[in-house]
């Protein structure tokens, strides 16, 4: 079971946003017009604990060969996309359970909002405080064509690795843009502590 569901005021259970046809997005230098189409969105939970060290947060380092040979901005907080039928809060403890194969810790979730990775994902998150043995995770897996062009599919682990990181640290490696809900969980992790 996961972490206790936030409140029903909870600003974060939005529905898939579609773009208007007529939205211009810059491309290579030039302007040119996309078609209307949803907007991925993610969710996920940024686990968090205390220790002599200070705040430190858990990460997963993507899986699979795109990043096999990369550290800095690799690392992601546990999250994955949701469709309009499914309430971000739900789809961030159904991705953690999937991606580490273990439940979210129980804490009281605490939101710390959107952020937009440079694909344009919205990625909403929440905070929670607790703590888990790495050594621990079991990951979900995913299929892809590789190497490309040659019709052979293979699994690879949605998260090849995962590890505690001060928040110094996460910064380092985290996703460039993930990198937003740090000084937010700084700001909960003061009120909460």
């Amino acid at each position: 079971m996961c972490c206790s569901p936030p409140s029903a005021a909870d600003p974060f259970t939005r529905r898939a946003v579609t773009l208007a046809p007529d939205i211009l997005w810059p491309t290579l230098g030039r302007v040119t017009a996309k078609r209307s189409a949803a907007v991925k969105r993610s969710a996920g939970i940024l686990l968090f604990r205390r220790t002599a060290r200070g705040i430190e947060v858990l990460l997963g380092h993507s899986g699979g060969p795109f990043y096999a040979n990369r550290d800095a901005g690799a690392w992601s907080i546990p999250k994955g996309e949701y469709g309009p039928d499914e309430r971000p809060f739900d789809a961030a403890c159904r991705e953690f359970a999937e991606e580490l194969g273990l439940p979210v810790p129980a804490g009281e979730p605490r939101p710390l909002g959107d952020v937009v990775q440079k694909n344009r994902k919205i990625v909403t998150a929440w905070a929670v405080e607790g703590d888990l043995d790495p050594a621990d995770i079991s990951p979900g897996t995913f299929s892809m064509e590789w190497p490309p062009g040659t019709g052979r599919m293979q699994q690879f682990p949605e998260i090849d690795r995962v590890a505690w990181f001060s928040l110094a640290e996460a910064s380092d490696r985290m996703i460039a843009r993930q990198q937003g809900f740090l000084p937010r969980l700084e700001e909960v992790a003061d009120a909460t502590g």
